[in-house]
């Protein structure tokens, strides 16, 4: 079982989401009542909504860590799961992601752009030539 296989699998069991069709069309999701909230795009790659506010609360925390991506301009953190200490954090910030949403909605109406996949911002390979 990959790490995202076994985080999408615990995660579906909160009270709180339940599992969807991504609207990016690529992969698995998890929604709750008031929106998507995770996109589970490969074994490695999950996308995770945030409100804009969120992430600029916690963009430092964010940028620390060397499995998350931020893009900006999108609502989405992409993480890499490459460890069970990145499930660990997952956890952590979908708990996060589903309290921004009631807290810190994001406007009514406000277009909201697909998540980190369809902008091609996944993560990039440190070394290209290596397999």
């Amino acid at each position: 079982m990959t790490l995202a296989s076994r985080a999408l699998t615990q995660l579906a069991t909160w009270p709180d989401l339940r599992q969807a069709v991504p609207s990016c069309g690529l992969g698995q999701a998890l929604s709750s009542d008031r929106g998507e909230i995770a996109h589970f795009h490969s074994d490695r790659d999950v996308d995770l909504h945030l409100t804009d506010r969120a992430i600029r609360r916690f963009a430092k925390d964010l940028k620390g860590s060397g499995a998350i991506r931020i893009v900006p301009g999108s609502q989405w953190v992409t993480i890499r799961l490459d460890a069970a200490s990145d499930v660990d954090l997952l956890m952590t910030l979908v708990s996060v992601a589903l309290q921004a949403q009631q807290v810190w909605p994001d406007p009514v109406g406000r277009f909201e752009a697909g998540c980190n996949d369809q902008r091609g911002a996944g993560f990039v390979r440190a070394d290209p030539g290596g397999i």
